[in-house]
């Protein structure tokens, strides 16, 4: 064992290297100068075509104040919430780096573990934001030799001036005029503390939110917001830099909301949705951690996916519609607060390459093109038919969770459902389904109107509610649902109650996402993200760049099938979407209204392009306490507005312009699929005596779910989708010459009524989000 004089000194002589590495260190470290701040750099965004978009040379929003200009509440909040030994520390403080570890152990609100020395050198002297030792190595040392050798004052200043509040503000004066449109000396103590809070993170603490952060809402963000605000008043009041009882007045008077998210000027009309777009989609796909800060500092190349022709083509479009039939002095109860959204992806790769996000993002702050909270009404029907081919509808007999070879997978011109006018909604087994108050559902179609026994293609084509919303508890909502995702709708954006109307579009995704999950269907089942932002450099070193591979959601028999269908919605005269016709190409789409006559939607595509068109009415003004969305019944001159009508005229004219000059291309001819089904009370015919040449040799002993019986008059009491098995085998897919339009023969059943759209009141309530009749085009039919 080695003597104490030995340890003692083997100890002293490592405490005394320490400290002469230290000295070494601190003698070493340059202070640098603050003259070589990062400057704020443009960063600069291109069209697909490589020319430039726009150089965000303002990006950087900052105006550097001195300390009299400061509001002493400001100094005060941010030394009580960051730094509470700020003018006694020495530039570091141990103690404070123990305590926010302590408390952030607890789950308390801290404070920051380094000093406003130390947050000042990094931001102002170092511009280096990464986590590596030899930075936190240079940072401490910097911070010890600037503390003895600049004024306290001038610390606090350079501090505030150059931390970032978020909303692209630099600086404290940029902060007080973004979220309160004042001079930062007209701050007071309570707006202080709410812009003290912002230093922990603007993203998590801004009371507006931060898009493309899920974790980041609104609600979330105001609430963390709140509770900072009243902690860091309470400790400026512990702090004696604050009275309590001006405390409590605040308090009393409630959280100091910050205006609305504005945007400047220059990113006005469509460019700032779209710089916009971009960024969220590269701050939230890069693998190197790039932050918003650090976009912000500028300096990037950021090569979107947008084309400048088919935007500038776009907005022209919904311009001319909007100018011709929207007139809110003529009509100010139905015609103000109207609002368009639009967007288009390219098939087989995902870009997005046009947007419509609102006719001026300087004005209107939200992006139609991406959430809004709009319903998609019947445009959802497609997902319904999907899941139907691909999971089957489950059989009576059997339990609610049922195996792939249990469950009967349809053909879309082989599966006939009832299309009556308020249909008793009933569950897979045939038991009436109720809601929680046991209320039955009563379907209803758009204007009350009956139809015969429908085909799921003459359904999806005058959209008839009855059929999808009772094939959708034959499915089971949540393979419904599954379709919807793997077609690339966001789960979030999915309604997630397990009702009927689910099937009618009471989710919210959106126009974005609508047209990219459609555009699976025209790749023929593959599946691709949709992507603004292409590839991104520095110096002209590539830092980002975009990589996916497809996804097979569907295979393409059901998606050429779906495709097909939906085709039939365009070409047919009773097609609810024969307005969106483009001569001498092929289309395929559906349209959409939904309840209250509150949203209406084209969604449709051609082999090379999809687009989604949404129209609602919604007040702009982010304070109004009523911003709902509004009925539209009587907007542009009309009764009601359906997908029929301005939306999908709206597609139709820009889909005719944006491919114009492309090659024209043909849909793959879709493969046979699926059963014969007939559900939701639909009656299947007689037998014939013997199958039609067309028919092949009739199986001898078909599947219960292939049979076709005459109906049992005395139906059991459960009323099960499915008809009773026939008492002797017959041809499982007869084709007398009477029924041969259950055979895909053109000659088919007329509807009692004219296509049309519907409503729905959800879960319980007679109705559903639904279509709109094929005749209400406002330019007299298709191609305008």
């Amino acid at each position: 064992m080695p003597s104490w004089k030995l340890t003692s000194t083997l100890c002293i002589g490592f405490l005394g290297s320490l400290m002469a590495a230290a000295a070494l260190a601190y003698a070493w470290v340059q202070v640098p100068d603050p003259d070589r701040l990062a400057e704020a750099e443009n960063n600069v965004y291109y069209w697909d075509d490589g020319s430039q978009m726009i150089a965000t040379g303002g990006e950087v929003n900052r105006q550097n104040i001195s300390i009299s200009q400061i509001p002493k509440d400001m100094q005060n909040a941010v030394i009580s919430a960051e730094n509470k030994t700020f003018w006694k520390d020495s530039g570091v403080d141990p103690r404070g780096i123990t305590r926010a570890l302590f408390n952030m152990a607890r789950g308390q609100e801290t404070q920051s573990g380094s000093t406003i020395t130390q947050q000042y050198v990094k931001n102002a002297r170092l511009n280096d934001q990464s986590q590596t030792l030899s930075r936190k190595f240079k940072e401490l040392f910097i911070s010890i030799k600037i503390d003895n050798t600049v004024d306290k004052d001038e610390i606090l200043t350079g501090y505030l001036n150059s931390s970032y509040y978020g909303r692209n503000a630099y600086g404290i004066q940029a902060a007080a005029r973004t979220y309160y449109g004042k001079d930062a000396q007209r701050l007071n103590a309570s707006e202080c503390a709410v812009l003290a809070s912002l230093l922990k993170g603007a993203t998590w603490y801004d009371p507006a939110g931060t898009p493309g952060h899920p974790l980041a809402t609104k609600e979330a963000n105001t609430k963390r917001a709140e509770k900072r605000w009243r902690w860091i008043l309470d400790e400026m009041v512990k702090d004696k830099y604050l009275d309590a009882a001006e405390r409590d007045k605040f308090v009393e008077a409630g959280f100091p909301t910050p205006d609305p998210l504005k945007k400047g000027a220059k990113l006005g009309g469509q460019i700032g949705y779209l710089v916009d777009l971009a960024k969220e989609n590269f701050l939230n796909n890069n693998d190197r951690g790039i932050d918003e800060p650090q976009l912000a500092q500028g300096g990037y190349e950021i090569h979107t996916t947008f084309n400048k022709e088919k935007i500038q083509k776009l907005e022209k479009t919904i311009a001319k519609v909007r100018k011709e039939n929207i007139d809110p002095k003529k009509r100010p109860e139905t015609d103000t607060h109207v609002q368009f959204g639009g967007a288009s992806v390219e098939v087989g790769t995902g870009k997005i390459v046009a947007i419509y996000g609102g006719e001026d993002a300087t004005k209107h702050y939200t992006n139609n093109a991406d959430t809004t909270g709009a319903q998609v009404g019947s445009t959802f029907k497609p997902f319904v038919l999907a899941a139907a081919m691909r999971d089957g509808v489950r059989d009576p007999a059997l339990g609610p969770v049922q195996t792939a070879d249990q469950r009967t997978l349809v053909n879309p011109d082989k599966t006939v459902y009832n299309g009556a006018n308020k249909l008793r909604i009933k569950r897979y087994d045939g038991e009436v389904w109720r809601n929680e108050e046991g209320k039955e559902l009563l379907q209803v179609n758009d204007n009350d109107n009956d139809y015969d026994d429908l085909t799921l293609r003459e359904a999806m084509v005058v959209s008839a509610n009855s059929p999808f919303v009772q094939l959708g508890m034959d499915i089971g909502i949540s393979k419904v649902r599954e379709a919807a995702e793997d077609a690339g709708l966001r789960k979030g954006s999915l309604d997630k109650a397990d009702v009927p109307s689910f099937s009618l579009g009471i989710s919210t995704p959106s126009a974005i996402r609508m047209a990219s999950a459609y555009s699976t269907f025209a790749a023929s089942g593959e599946q691709r993200d949709p992507y603004s932002v292409q590839t991104v450099k520095k110096r002209g070193v590539t830092i980002y760049e975009h990589k996916s591979k497809p996804v097979a959601a569907f295979s393409p028999e059901i998606a050429d099938n779906v495709t097909d269908v939906l085709r039939d919605v365009v070409d047919e005269d009773n097609g609810t979407g024969k307005n969106a016709r483009i001569p001498g190409r092929q289309v395929a789409g559906k349209t959409g209204t939904t309840d209250g006559n509150k949203q209406a939607w084209f969604v449709g595509y051609t082999p090379q392009l999809s687009t989604a068109i949404d129209m609602y009415r919604m007040d702009d003004n982010e304070k109004s306490t009523d911003r709902g969305f509004q009925e539209m019944f009587g907007t542009g001159g009309k009764a009601k507005i359906h997908g029929s009508s301005f939306p999908s005229e709206i597609w139709q004219r820009y889909m005719a312009e944006a491919l114009e000059g492309e090659p024209v291309k043909k849909f793959p001819k879709p493969r046979p699929i699926g059963e014969t089904v007939y559900g939701g009370g639909a009656v299947s015919p007689e037998p014939t005596p013997s199958p039609t040449a067309s028919e092949s040799t009739p199986d001898p002993t078909p599947s219960a779910t292939e049979s076709e019986s005459t109906p049992d008059p005395t139906p059991s009491a459960t009323e099960s989708s499915e008809p009773p098995a026939s008492p002797s085998p017959t041809a499982s897919e007869s084709c007398a010459p009477w029924d041969q339009w259950q055979c895909g023969n053109p000659t088919s059943p007329s509807p009692t009524a004219s296509a049309s759209d519907s409503t729905n009141g959800g879960p319980g309530n007679p109705g559903g989000p639904g279509e709109e009749s094929g005749t209400d085009g406002f330019w007299g039919g298709p191609g305008g």
